[in-house]
């Protein structure tokens, strides 16, 4: 017999369940000293998988030029305590990008990853804050040093349909 694991499912990522209007702000270049930033709506739904140790996220990113569709993929591993994140573009669809990984603390999330951007290593950070779950919030960051400093070059806040 399965056991039946829902009821201990972890909560962290409950505040982005449901349907979202998303306000994107994205670095136009990335690691390279840029402060010109692209604006844009998008559009996000999220439901829970896996008996509750996962969420799918459906996007729709309304970028200047063109309109792109995008899934991150969560999963919770119940022994070490983490989350694993992966993102799934239409642009590439035969490559999901390395996971990054961490947990929430206090209503903030910290996950890392390494990575290549253009050919430069990088530690890739995603930070969620989860503080308002009105507007939740995200950020993406990449170090080219080795995590000594971090250029954020995408920000999300989410608004509950």
């Amino acid at each position: 017999m399965l056991k039946d694991f829902d009821s201990h499912a972890p909560t962290d990522f409950d505040f982005i369940i449901g349907d979202w209007t998303v306000q994107h702000r994205k670095l136009k270049n990335i690691l390279n000293g840029c402060n010109e930033w692209i604006e844009f709506d998008g559009d996000s739904s999220t439901r829970k998988i896996l008996g509750g140790f996962g969420n799918l996220e459906d996007n729709h990113l309304h970028f200047p030029d063109s309109s792109v569709r995008t899934v991150a993929m969560r999963s919770y591993n119940e022994i070490l305590k983490h989350w694993s994140i992966w993102w799934l573009d239409r642009r590439s669809p035969d490559t999901l990008d390395v996971p990054v990984v961490g947990r929430f603390e206090n209503g903030f999330g910290v996950f890392y990853a390494e990575d290549i951007y253009q050919d430069i290593p990088i530690k890739v950070r995603f930070k969620w804050n989860s503080l308002d779950p009105k507007t939740p919030k995200w950020e993406q960051a990449f170090s080219k040093d080795g995590g000594q400093t971090w250029e954020v070059n995408w920000t999300m806040e989410f608004t509950k349909v």
